[in-house]
């Protein structure tokens, strides 16, 4: 297993998580969570983490291991990722990295743009006009700026302008500069990585996506999130964001019937399944495949669907 690793991506409610599951009991494997949502703590049902009982069956690694309000980016999860690894191949076990989050996959594997950490009084400062000022204010000041960057973004796109503007205003350069700086870490060429991309009929993907918020609401997810803003979370942290937050955000505040929110969420899902689907199609294409012989040979007639 030395330096071998295999790499599961693929849309929301796609079956990621089933085959790491299965591929881990049958590789003496460790599961690495590559998904940006379920690396905190809070709302396990709503972000779709392994139940108890699952992850009982195999190791998980960096799943609900922050707080909400300790925020992940990329490049913090990219660091904890190249720390689990190396302890699985020092226990001799596969690493299996599982997630959609495409950047989090990208940044492990080819490294990121090297832009210095924003101190916590200019984010902060930022975030507080963000609440203050909206969006289209901050959009304006970000086009003097970094008007590359300004350009590439929608006038509401909050998290995206604040990031973008505190990054300008901190390092004095604009942030599509820093983009443009060649990339700092990445673990290839020295890993054997077999990146699988699993990408359902769309039908198949769409029923579900609207299956599994219904399970999920069924079993507590409403609950979840009722207790999540009880305690009253930053407006900005991504928990927030998070598939089905604001649609039942807004029925608990009153706004919206618990159909309708469930309409809602389950038409964003879909449309977020759709997005992932593109970015994987466009993005994945050049991914190492590794010794795909090794895991056909995991796969066996298992799986299938699974085509290579």
């Amino acid at each position: 297993m030395k330096n071998k690793a295999v790499f599961l991506a693929g849309p929301t409610a796609g079956g990621k998580s089933a085959l790491a599951l299965a591929l881990a009991e049958r590789a003496n494997g460790v599961i690495i969570n590559a998904d940006s949502m379920q690396v905190y703590r809070e709302l396990r049902i709503v972000t779709a983490r392994p139940s108890a009982a699952e992850e009982a069956r195999a190791p998980h690694r960096l799943y609900g291991y922050r707080a909400a309000s300790d925020v992940s980016s990329a490049a913090t999860w990219s660091a904890d990722a190249t720390a689990a690894l190396a302890v699985a191949w020092a226990a001799g076990q596969l690493p299996i990295v599982v997630g959609g989050s495409g950047l989090y996959l990208r940044t492990l594997l080819y490294g990121i743009a090297p832009i210095p950490d924003v101190p916590p009084t200019v984010r902060q400062e930022v975030r507080s006009r963000m609440a203050e000022e909206g969006a289209s204010a901050l959009h304006r000041q970000l086009q003097e700026l970094d008007p590359e960057t300004a350009s590439r973004l929608k006038a509401g796109d909050r998290q995206r302008i604040a990031r973008a503007l505190e990054v300008a205003l901190a390092t004095g350069e604009p942030l599509s500069a820093w983009q443009r700086r060649p990339l700092e870490g990445g673990i290839l060429p020295e890993i054997d990585a077999c990146c699988l991309v699993l990408a359902p009929p769309r039908d198949v993907l769409y029923a579900r996506c609207d299956q599994r918020l219904e399970q999920m609401m069924a079993e507590g997810g409403l609950e979840e999130i009722r207790a999540f803003l009880a305690a009253n979370p930053p407006p900005d942290v991504p928990l927030r964001r998070a598939l089905a937050v604001p649609e039942f955000s807004r029925h608990l505040a009153g706004e919206l019937g618990h159909e309708e929110a469930l309409t809602l969420a389950q038409t964003a899902t879909r449309q977020y399944a759709k997005r992932q689907m593109t970015w994987f199609r466009h993005q994945f294409s050049d991914w190492p495949s590794g010794d795909e012989q090794f895991l056909k040979r995991l796969l066996s007639e298992k799986f299938p669907f699974i085509r290579f």
